[in-house]
């Protein structure tokens, strides 16, 4: 479904991606892991089309994204921070989107009944808590019922409720065989919501495999403790070859 093609990426003398190879497929659910700074953000905007690689290539259903944008349509994108037109009203904002994507044929508006979003559609965005702007990102990326979602941080900032009601729809798309890519630092929902993981590390790709095959590989049964004895294995490894 997606093809990166030994992507880099620099921001002047910055190397942000290294030989970024991968084969992002559907019906699979992708953790997309690694500290802060590693490249995950860029890979995402890569993807999303809104950051050119220096080199290599990105391939969508078999078809190169650049001088390409309707393979966005396919796309569903919550971003961490939602940043959208802040005299406008949740309904307006709703709204704009829905004529944006007059060829949707199906539209899901799951979300906006789970969260009881339709009861604020007369609030303005710069209104809005951090935790209901997330939920305004949640609906826009589910609506338009796309193949592809991309989420980060999804449950970040949200009530307790809200992410069981969240974490369902994910599980829900997973299921119907949608290809879906999730960034999070909270790795109990990745474990609980993905199937394969992908960890980036100083700009390059250092795992991407079942979640299942690194728990068998490491002896752990959280995701959390897995990632943390493959670091130190590798540490060990390198500290050896030196």
């Amino acid at each position: 479904m997606i093809s990166i093609q030994k992507v880099n990426k620099n921001f002047g003398k910055l190397h942000v991606l290294k030989q970024v190879d991968l084969d992002l497929s559907m019906g699979r659910s992708y953790a997309l892991v690694g500290p802060n700074g590693s490249g995950k953000t860029t890979l995402i905007k890569s993807i999303l089309g809104l950051v050119v690689p220096s080199s290599g290539e990105i391939v969508f259903e078999g078809k190169s994204i650049a001088k390409d944008w309707m393979y966005r349509e396919k796309i569903g994108y919550m971003p961490q921070i939602g940043r959208y037109p802040e005299n406008m009203t949740i309904g307006q904002l709703i709204d704009m989107m829905k004529n944006i994507r007059k060829n949707a044929e199906v539209l899901d508006d799951s979300i906006i009944e789970g969260f009881k979003l339709y009861k604020m559609f007369d609030k303005r965005m710069h209104a809005l808590s951090g935790g209901t702007r997330q939920k305004v990102s949640a609906a826009l990326a589910f609506l338009f019922n796309p193949p592809v979602l991309i989420l980060d941080e999804p449950t970040a900032g949200l009530d307790p409720i809200s992410v069981e009601i969240l974490k369902e729809k994910i599980l829900e798309e997973k299921h119907r065989g949608k290809l879906l890519i999730i960034s999070s630092h909270i790795l109990s929902d990745l474990d609980e919501l993905t199937s394969d993981m992908v960890y980036i590390y100083e700009g390059q790709v250092h795992y991407n495999n079942t979640i299942q095959t690194l728990k068998e590989e490491t002896q752990e049964k959280k995701l959390g403790k897995a990632i943390a004895t493959m670091i130190g294995q590798k540490q060990l490894i390198d500290s050896v070859n030196r």
